[in-house]
């Protein structure tokens, strides 16, 4: 008998639940490019072109096992980030937040990644003997720093591409450890 009753009472809950809206599927997850279309242009840039009171104070650390890794000497480039720019760094590495790739996997990526040239918008320096590099007189914004790292004492061995998300913001030099 008590289930009888119950029965009417849990129908009841089920249509009234049945009434809920929905808010749909989640918010993309952290990473992911924002929405729209892969198209270059030139216009997503401008805001990177400008001086800035902020800096960027980057060392790499990385470490595979016991294999510790380098930058010394090689090239290090800051590309703005822009919708363009978000989508080719997830197909690249697989994230618009960080990674460590074998840079022949990432090379084999380029063809068919978003189209455009980036080049005139990118910074540039070098990583210095101690692995470190930086970056000064950057506006607010967001940025993708990247690096090839090779292992430290070996003539061959495979090269890490490096990719990191960095915000600059405040007048401030940020720390960036890849």
């Amino acid at each position: 008998m008590k289930h009888a009753r119950l029965i009417p009472v849990l129908g009841l809950v089920a249509l009234a639940g049945a009434c809920a809206p929905t808010l749909g599927p989640p918010p993309p997850g952290r990473g992911a490019p924002p929405p729209g279309p892969a198209r270059f242009s030139a216009a997503d840039f401008a805001w990177a072109q400008k001086s800035g009171p902020n800096g960027i104070a980057g060392r790499l650390t990385y470490r595979q096992g016991q294999t510790r890794y380098t930058c010394a000497g090689s090239g290090v480039v800051l590309t703005p980030e822009t919708p363009w720019s978000a989508r080719r760094m997830a197909h690249l590495y697989g994230s618009t937040e960080r990674a460590a790739l074998p840079a022949d996997e990432v090379r084999k990526r380029t063809p068919s990644a978003p189209q455009g040239d980036a080049g005139p918008y990118v910074k540039r320096t070098t990583c210095d003997a101690q692995d470190r590099f930086s970056f000064s007189g950057l506006p607010n914004g967001t940025w993708y720093a990247i690096t090839i790292a090779r292992p430290v004492g070996q003539s061959e061995g495979e090269t890490i591409a490096m990719m990191r998300k960095v915000t600059t913001r405040g007048g401030r030099v940020a720390n960036l450890t890849l």
